[in-house]
């Protein structure tokens, strides 16, 4: 009989798995065959599960037989992984560290701003036990429940892995390395106890789980829910690789993601340096690049109070406290509370808006509770087929050109370019030295898509662009693909400035105008 399918934290099926069943029956040993299968005649019963593999952790479980359905086994591979939990605080509240090592490992505290500064010296931790660093993850799809590292002993007090947010807001890093030089660095954001300064900064943590894969989902594969088997080869088995008509969200319902999960998406190596170029496939479009964004700001004075959207969502964000709110590199994922919420202030209270980004606001999550979302995606062949839809927060809402001015097209996706001037006159290019027609924003550090500022995924104005929107500048990427650089103001004093451009934070340290035109702008909105 089919009992179930092993499988590692990626979903991928694990073969000549050792499995000892002790129940009823006495003790019966199967192994995993090739597609994760596992086999075994066994008669109705409790049944205690002990699985061992070289190179993953061993665990015990327990199971009834028979099943509604088979079951889904779930081992970790041996290495080094962490997240705090929470993952976003404020200064003076404490967070657990959560780490998996299969060794001693040392674990310290840094600050990233436009330098490391170490913030905190943790400790070694080792335990006294055999692998008892190691952690489980629960079998099934804990993408929508969360792994809950620390859940399996560390009961004790004498356990506790906790810490105390430092009382100056900003982006932390907590940096582990283990015996053998193992290392790896996850992202803690703490906020201020109170306003320090005239500009609050959001970071893009819910676009981070969205796509956070960790457990073999995240809302761009598997988006809607697990399939019933584990992948052997992802480029024969999965549809965005072998459907000719994939869509990646072509239903009407998706299961929960849970922020309960590592982010390997946001790691950042320990040497690499501000102004290092960003390697890889995903660090240009979350953590690591918002980073740079944070690091340009402390170099050119701009002093900001940093804050998760999720923070934003519970209200912990006094938006009337701060002159400007500024959202940058990819914030594609908001709640309708927050959407409502930063729309009020700019257009009935005067805020003002500064959006560094691409691809931004773009679909609607809920947040039924502080650790799990749900992603409102929708149909997308529904989106393609109706012209009036202009996003997937349109079809719910209204879409985010009303706010932002712009909104995110599929034209000159995946390309990068430099912007062109079209109204050299406006305050923003004051001591650029720019002209009408002069070229700008050619630098970057994106390594994934290199070639500009205006990038990766790229906005532009709509029929539901705000009256009085000023086009400032265009990026020249293919196919008329490039980012509308706007501004408009409210008739209540509320202003909003739109790069439309996920590249632009990754020219900030390295392109003199782009520099200069951003801190043109916080300088101005923030007086």
């Amino acid at each position: 009989m089919l009992v179930g399918y092993v499988s590692d934290e990626r979903y991928v099926a694990l073969a000549d798995v050792l499995l000892e069943f002790e129940g009823p029956a006495g003790s019966i040993e199967a192994r995993s065959r090739a597609s994760g299968a596992v086999h075994a005649e066994l008669p109705p019963g409790t049944y205690r599960v002990t699985l061992q593999k070289p190179g993953y952790g061993a665990k015990r479980v327990q199971i009834e037989l028979p099943a509604p359905a088979p079951h889904h086994f779930r081992l970790l591979a041996d290495g080094l992984l962490g997240y705090a939990w929470p993952k976003w605080v404020r200064a003076g509240e404490r967070a657990e560290f959560r780490i998996h090592s299969v060794e001693p490992y040392k674990i310290d505290l840094w600050r990233y701003g436009w330098r490391k500064e170490l913030a905190a010296k943790i400790g070694w931790f080792d335990e006294h036990g055999p692998l008892a660093t190691m952690q489980i993850t629960p079998d099934g799809d804990y993408t929508q429940t969360g792994v809950a590292w620390n859940k399996h002993g560390y009961g004790s007090w004498q356990h506790a892995q906790r810490v105390a947010a430092p009382e100056r807001s900003g982006l932390y890093y907590f940096h582990a390395r283990t015996d053998s030089g193992r290392f790896f660095a996850f992202p803690w954001i703490v906020a201020p106890a109170a306003p320090t300064a005239p500009i609050a900064v959001l970071a893009s943590n819910i676009t981070w789980n969205a796509y956070n894969n960790f457990g073999g989902r995240s809302n761009y594969i598997h988006a809607d829910r697990l399939p019933p088997t584990p992948t052997v080869n992802a480029r024969l088995e999965l549809a965005r690789y072998n459907d000719p008509e994939f869509g990646t969200w072509n239903a009407e319902e998706y299961a929960p993601l849970s922020f309960d999960r590592p982010e390997p998406i946001n790691h950042i190596p320990e040497q690499t340096q501000i102004t290092d170029p960003i390697e890889g496939r995903a660090a240009c479009h979350v953590a690591p690049t918002e980073w740079r964004l944070l690091g340009w700001m402390e170099r050119e004075r701009l002093a900001y109070d940093l804050y998760a959207e999720t923070q934003l969502h519970a209200g912990q964000l006094d938006l009337d406290a701060y002159r400007v709110l500024v959202i940058s590199t990819h914030p594609e994922y908001w709640s309708r509370e927050m959407y409502q919420a930063v729309k009020r202030w700019v257009f009935e209270r005067g805020g003002r808006l500064v959006y560094l980004g691409g691809n931004g606001v773009n679909c609607e999550v809920s947040l039924p509770d502080a650790g799990t979302m749900i992603v409102h995606n929708g149909d997308s062949r529904k989106l393609r087929a109706n012209p009036r839809y202009e996003s997937r927060l349109g079809m719910r809402l209204e879409s985010e050109a009303n706010l932002l001015g712009v909104v995110y097209t599929e034209t000159g996706v995946m390309t990068a370019a430099p912007y062109r001037v079209l109204n050299a006159e406006h305050w923003a290019f004051a001591g650029t030295g720019l002209a009408n027609g002069d070229e700008f924003g050619a630098a970057s550090l994106h390594e994934r898509i290199p070639g500009g500022a205006s990038g990766h995924e790229t906005d532009k104005i709509s029929p539901s662009s705000p009256a009085g929107v000023q086009h400032l500048a265009k990026g020249l990427n293919p196919d008329d693909g490039g980012a509308d650089l706007i501004t408009f103001e409210t008739p209540r004093g509320g202003a909003v400035f739109s790069v439309g451009s996920i590249c632009w934070p990754s020219s900030l340290l390295v392109d003199e105008s782009v520099s200069k035109i951003t801190a043109n702008v916080l300088r101005r909105f923030a007086r």
